[in-house]
């Protein structure tokens, strides 16, 4: 085998793992977003680009507001239309 060959056996291998690891991350995601607000970050900031009545305003030093909101409501209401 050449250094330039590719195992076909080894790539299909890798494929299969990767998919397993993005397949976990996807229904992480998913089973997340059905009570965490999509537009939380990490840190509990508010990453939104509109009006949402859980962000905290109080604070305005250019920085994300926090989200105030509890994860345990359902958001999809929150959003100002």
């Amino acid at each position: 085998m050449s250094s330039n060959s590719v195992n076909k056996n080894r790539y299909f291998e890798s494929i299969k793992k990767l998919e397993a690891i993005y397949e976990n991350i996807a229904t992480n995601a998913t089973e997340v977003s059905k009570w965490r607000c999509p537009y939380k970050d990490a840190k509990d900031n508010c990453t939104a680009k509109f009006g949402c009545r859980n962000q905290d305003r109080s604070i305005n030093d250019g920085s994300p507001f926090p989200c105030i909101g509890s994860d345990k409501l359902d958001y999809r209401n929150a959003w100002e239309v």
